[in-house]
This record gives structure tokens, sequence and C-alpha cells, in this order.
């Protein structure tokens, strides 16, 4: 089906099987990340459709469907014991989740869709934690696209909610491994202390005039 984004009225295609049937969903815009509505119609699960010779072949391009509203994560973390844990909490906090399955296949990911959150193990597909190639992605993100973004980074070596050494590491919430059990509980914590900090910064920036 051929898909016109109402932004910034790029085309696209995708294949109508991934289109879920009979379901009001949204796929993010491989070219200005903004959302597509997707309406059940009669006789075709897409939204607006169109044809065009030129249009952007987005058949084989990683997209995730997600609810209206819904919640994404991106979870980064090659023990499978460990991501099952991760998975099973993200999942009672109701994320829609994806499972990267190495630096590679996560920044294609990211660069068609918009997360919510970031679960990232410092290991993930390298030996070397400084050299972990998606946060320092994340890291150069502008900071207008980095703080709609919750990155929690697993770690062997620090301490679970380390403030100075998350602001160290360019990371807004630091696990430790041991703690990986009670994630769901720490992450709700520092989700929720996170929103609270950029309600006030959006509040006075909006008191400043700025925004």
């Amino acid at each position: 089906m051929d898909i016109i984004c109402n932004n910034c009225q790029s085309k696209f295609k995708i294949s109508d099987e991934k289109i879920p049937a009979g379901k009001r969903t949204t796929v993010a815009c491989p070219k200005c990340k903004g959302y597509i509505t997707l309406k059940p119609q009669k006789g075709s699960a897409g939204g607006r459709a169109t044809r065009s010779n030129n249009s952007y072949d987005a058949t084989e391009k990683p997209f995730d469907f997600i609810e209206e509203e819904g919640l994404t994560a991106l979870v980064c973390e090659s023990n499978p014991m460990v991501r099952k844990t991760i998975i099973q909490a993200l999942d009672l906090l109701e994320y829609q989740i994806t499972e990267a399955e190495s630096t590679r296949d996560a920044l294609k990911r990211m660069r068609y869709h918009n997360y919510d959150l970031f679960v990232v193990n410092e290991h993930f597909d390298t030996d070397n934690p400084e050299s972990n190639g998606i946060l320092l992605y994340l890291e150069r993100l502008s900071m207008n696209v980095r703080r709609f973004m919750f990155v929690a980074l697993i770690s062997s070596r620090f301490r679970t909610m380390d403030n100075m050494l998350a602001l160290n590491k360019s990371v807004n919430l630091i696990i430790n491994i041991k703690n990986i059990d009670d994630i769901g509980k720490i992450l709700s914590r520092g989700i929720t202390d996170n929103e609270y900090f950029y309600r006030i910064f959006k509040g006075t920036l909006k008191e400043l005039g700025k925004a």
C-alpha cells in the first residue's frame, strides 16, 4: 500500500500484511519521524493511500506498529535471562517492546522510530562499555530530541540510581545488574522523577516565553 505522511508529504510503500486489520494504529514516518495514523477502512487495513511511481519504498524497513498514545521501548540486552526479566517488567509497565539483535539492528530501528524508553546493557554487542555504539549515538542527539527519551543503563560497574554517574554517562538512570529483578520498580521511580523534573522545566520555559 502507498501511504502519504500528512506532516512532510513524503510517500512510501508498506506491505499490506504488516498493517493490522481492523485496528487503528500509528507508524513513524521514515523521513520526518512524525507519526502517521492508519485508520481501518472497509476492504483495507491502511490509512491515506495514493498511487505513485516515485514513492519511498519502505517495505523492508523495520516498521513497528504502535497503538494510539502507546509507549515504546527498545531493549538492548544480550543475556537471554536478563532480557526476559526486562521484558516482563516493561510489559507490566505497558510498553510496546522491540528487542534489538545487535548494535547495527538497534541503530537501524532508531533511524525509523522514536522510542520513549531505551534499556541498554553497557556491554551490549561490545567488549568495551566505553565504545557502546548505541550509547554514543544517543549521547550525540540534540537535546531537543534527547529530552523526550529515557535511557536506562544496565551496568555491572556502577551503583543503581547513582545520579552523578548517570549524568556523567549521559543516561537518565543506572541499574546495576545485581538489582535486575527489581527493574520494574526502579524504572517506574526513575521515569516518574524524570517526568516531574521536565514538568517543572517546561513550565519554567513557558513562563519565560520560550515554549
